[in-house]
């Protein structure tokens, strides 16, 4: 708040600073970062921003006025990393952070402002990760382990466990190791979190290892995963001995 009434009428907290109060950040030891539509003068302890605003991209929290998050974020894809504007983002998200301005209604206002591209890569690339369907995702694994001398699982098993029965996707029954693939579709909702979470316990009570895979980890670390399926199968005991 002092860094806002310091510089000036209409000053707002910005940037990295919005984004630490609004917990999409952490909290960082810097200069606090206030925006204003004219210039202020410069002052030691202080980055003033110089930008207009309209009514709907500010608001209060905690008494302090500030960019809204949509704003904050539009603002954070200018000076941040594309790993970081994607945190902050995901982090809007666990937060449920909603506002009637949306980051896409910001991109429509502003289409040439710097880190617009950016946020229109990952916003694009959401899009894309929720449309993906089970059947896809199925696919694309088979298709990674094809070519490889690694078992063959199972695939869309019922496995009883405690009394329950549950839909596994990857199965391999030997080596008591099931692979989940995660689609945003089947998984992003509040009541799959908990469900998930629930059988992984029972799962890993019952002697089960699972490894959860997603599709941007398919995609864009392939290796990687297999690397890590290979390790996991040979450590439950793949390929057998003689």
């Amino acid at each position: 708040m002092a860094a806002v009434l310091s510089a000036g009428p209409a000053a707002v907290l910005s940037h990295r600073s919005a984004g630490s109060l609004w917990q999409i950040l952490p909290s960082m030891s810097i200069a606090p970062e206030v925006m204003r539509a004219t210039r202020c003068q410069p002052r030691q302890g202080l980055r003033a921003h110089c930008g207009a605003l309209r009514p709907d991209e500010a608001t209060r929290l905690n008494g302090i006025p500030v960019t809204s998050v949509p704003r904050t974020v539009f603002d954070l894809a200018a000076m941040s990393t594309l790993h970081q504007l994607e945190k902050a983002l995901n982090e809007m998200e666990v937060q449920g952070i909603t506002d009637k301005l949306s980051i896409p209604d910001l991109l429509e206002r502003y289409p040439g402002k710097r880190g617009s591209a950016k946020l229109r890569k990952l916003l694009g690339d959401e899009a894309a990760v929720r449309g993906v369907t089970r059947k896809e995702l199925e696919e694309c694994f088979a298709l990674l382990l094809k070519g490889t001398d690694l078992p063959r699982p199972r695939l869309n098993v019922d496995l009883a466990v405690r009394g329950r029965f549950f839909e596994v996707d990857c199965l391999w029954a030997e080596q008591r190791l099931i692979v989940e693939l995660d689609g945003r579709a089947t998984h992003g909702t509040d009541r799959a979190f908990e469900n998930d979470r629930e059988r992984d316990r029972l799962l890993l009570i019952e002697g089960w290892r699972v490894m959860r895979v997603t599709w941007r980890q398919l995609r864009d670390d392939a290796p990687a995963v297999l690397a890590d399926l290979r390790e996991l199968l040979r450590k439950t005991g793949w390929p057998p001995t003689l």
